[in-house]
């Protein structure tokens, strides 16, 4: 408390000192303040890119019957075109990571009688990729046939389990944004029961390195 209250006594005496000096000088005529214009330009925040999948029109899919015969049954559609946008920086994505998007069908059941159900083993699809790949790091899947050959020699295994759509095999390697669909084919035996089945076709994106 005593240090500080010295060090005010002689801020005012010095300032003091300073007046005396100036004892007797006429003041100087007032003078136009001066301004100075202080400005800055503040950019959006950039943030950092993304890797993303969205559905377009994602109202579902009404399969249509189409080149049944007399062993089997069979309903076809397109799937909604699948968009995949990467738009990090190259030297921001780690050595060796790649993306998928996948997708995996659950059981159709009817409407009104759940104990009529038809199994996702019976829905196939054949990927088709939209967007030209530039390098040739992204490529759609291969075909899946129902459970129920379809003829083309694609594996008997249905959307059961995850099947790839699309993918990039170096994620690196790749930047920009792709569309993909599918034609799908639901082939069930021929006496299948009567009614209107729902099933959830079910997509997501995977990167990993």
């Amino acid at each position: 408390m005593r240090t500080k209250r010295t060090t005010q006594i002689l801020a005012v005496s010095v300032l003091g000192l300073a007046l005396l000096g100036l004892s007797g000088t006429p003041a100087a005529a007032d003078e136009p303040d001066d301004g100075v214009d202080v400005s800055v330009n503040i950019t959006p925040i950039v943030p950092p890119g993304e890797l993303t999948m969205t559905v377009a029109d994602n109202t579902g899919v009404s399969l249509q019957e189409n080149g049944s015969t007399g062993t089997a049954r069979q309903f076809v559609g397109t799937l909604p075109t699948v968009t995949v946008s990467d738009t990090r920086s190259p030297d921001a994505i780690p050595a060796g990571e790649y993306w998928a998007v996948v997708g995996q069908a659950s059981q159709f059941v009817a409407t009104g009688d759940a104990s009529k159900t038809i199994g996702p083993e019976y829905l196939g699809w054949a990927p088709r990729l939209l967007t030209g790949s530039q390098t040739g790091a992204v490529a759609a899947g291969e075909p899946v046939s129902s459970v129920i050959s379809d003829g083309t020699g694609a594996p008997n295994v249905g959307l059961a389990g995850q099947e790839l759509l699309v993918s990039a095999a170096n994620s690196a390697d790749e930047i920009g944004t792709w569309q993909v669909n599918a034609d799908l084919a639901l082939r069930t035996p021929a006496d299948v029961a009567s009614g209107e089945y729902h099933s959830t076709l079910t997509l997501s994106l995977f990167n990993q390195s």
